[in-house]
């Protein structure tokens, strides 16, 4: 399989202007912007895909070009990062079999949750969209209701049916349960991971689709693929012990970096 990888990475953030070129801090005092890091991860996924950073902004093409990493530059009027990896698509041209959305807001995302994304798609042929799926157990369970009585947006979590086809996704915290969980035991909620697998026609006719009202209600980008009746499969991965979260907000700074600290990531 041709797997073309993009990292969707704009400026202008309405929650966090310039959220790419923060930076975080390892566990060895080192500190890399959350691109970089992210352009990191993507360099150890199975079978050497070809990588690319697209941006519309000159300063993290700058930033990204001197880490090393190849630019593809792309229109600000991309609505999401589906839009932008589109256009990237385009510019590149064809050749790939699947192309992922590796959004840079998840530098813990660890690289079997791609390499599992891309081997699930493989074997699903009628699949048109991939994204993973993590069971919460009750630390993250909690750390999302912290968010949302905060008033802070924070994970998305997903809704799938049996045969893992997505029903819904919400940056609620979706299904309601009443239940307390210890921290380290699992929990009914899915923490949905930001990273998507597409074939190119699905990714091609994407910004075809009209903007529907739960898209825009939700903000989620996902959303427009099920209004207009393109299933998502979930693909449930296992986390062997590493802490996942993502950049929302500028207090999830010290968050992430007290969980890199914790895990060693340097």
């Amino acid at each position: 399989m041709s797997v073309l990888i993009v990292i969707p990475a704009r400026y202008a953030s309405t929650r966090y202007p310039g959220k790419p070129l923060v930076a975080l801090r390892g566990a060895t005092g080192d500190s890399r912007s959350l691109v970089q890091r992210t352009w990191e991860v993507a360099q150890e996924v199975a079978g050497a895909p070809r990588v690319v950073v697209a941006t519309d902004d000159d300063r993290i093409a700058e930033a990204a070009a001197g880490f090393g990493a190849e630019v593809v530059m792309t229109s600000p009027d991309c609505a999401n990062g589906t839009e932008r990896c589109a256009e990237a698509l385009t510019t590149l041209g064809g050749g790939y079999d699947i192309i992922v959305n590796l959004q840079g807001d998840a530098p813990l995302t660890p690289v079997w949750f791609i390499d599992d994304l891309v081997s699930n798609l493989a074997e699903h042929p009628t699949a048109e969209v991939a994204t993973p799926v993590l069971r919460c157990d009750g630390r993250a369970l909690n750390g999302f209701l912290e968010d949302r009585r905060a008033g802070r947006v924070g994970g998305t979590t997903a809704v799938f049916a049996q045969d893992k086809r997505a029903l819904y996704f919400s940056k609620e915290v979706i299904p309601f349960t009443t239940e307390v969980y210890p921290d380290t035991e699992p929990t009914p909620v899915f923490h949905h991971v930001g990273v998507y697998a597409y074939r190119p026609a699905a990714l091609a006719a994407y910004p075809l689709l009209p903007t529907g009202p739960l898209e825009q209600l939700e903000g989620l980008e996902q959303l427009r693929f099920l209004e207009q009746e393109h299933p998502v499969l979930c693909v449930e991965v296992e986390a062997h012990g590493r802490q996942f979260w993502e950049l929302n907000n500028p207090e999830d700074v010290p968050r992430l970096e007290a969980m890199m600290a914790e895990m060693g990531i340097e």
